[in-house]
């Protein structure tokens, strides 16, 4: 009797192995699609992909960014964007050295340090910092309604 426990007990411990695996291998799925998005609004910014950013960035949008006194909306956000390119400006390199992320449900944040450089009338710059960014799944699909940058000096 004892040896048919001690079966049901590693079979139960293999299966609870296995279901846990399965959880995690698909939460590294979702956040592996959430941060392929995350990573296509930045460079969907710097590349002025209007196209992109009104699907991924929606209307109510709160944008706070390091060293502006006012928030921006998603308008101004296009509007940053535009101005951006049209100077000729150009993404040169854009990092994530550490990132993590907590879900509440269809809501994610990601809480990340950033390296991004930048030519503009030939000449590159190079800021880092923090952001803290909320998505929200939608119809299947994320979106940026939402984000807080500063600057490490």
């Amino acid at each position: 009797m004892k040896r048919k426990w001690n079966s049901v007990t590693i079979i139960a411990a293999l299966l609870g192995a296995t279901l846990s695996t399965a959880k995690v291998s698909a939460q590294q799925q979702k956040d592996a699609q959430l941060l392929r998005v995350r990573e296509a609004v930045w460079r969907s910014w710097f590349a002025d992909d209007t196209k992109t950013l009104e699907k991924l960035v929606p209307p109510g949008t709160i944008v706070i960014s390091a060293g502006d006194k006012e928030w921006k909306n998603q308008a101004e956000v296009f509007r940053a964007a535009a101005e951006f390119h049209a100077k000729g400006g150009k993404l040169i390199r854009l990092e994530f050295p550490r990132t993590e992320v907590q879900h509440f449900g269809d809501v994610a944040i990601i809480y990340s340090k950033y390296l991004v450089e930048t030519e503009q009338e030939g000449k590159r710059s190079a800021i880092s910092g923090r952001a803290t960014e909320v998505f929200v799944l939608r119809n299947g699909q994320w979106t940026n309604p939402g984000w807080h940058t500063d600057a490490e000096k």
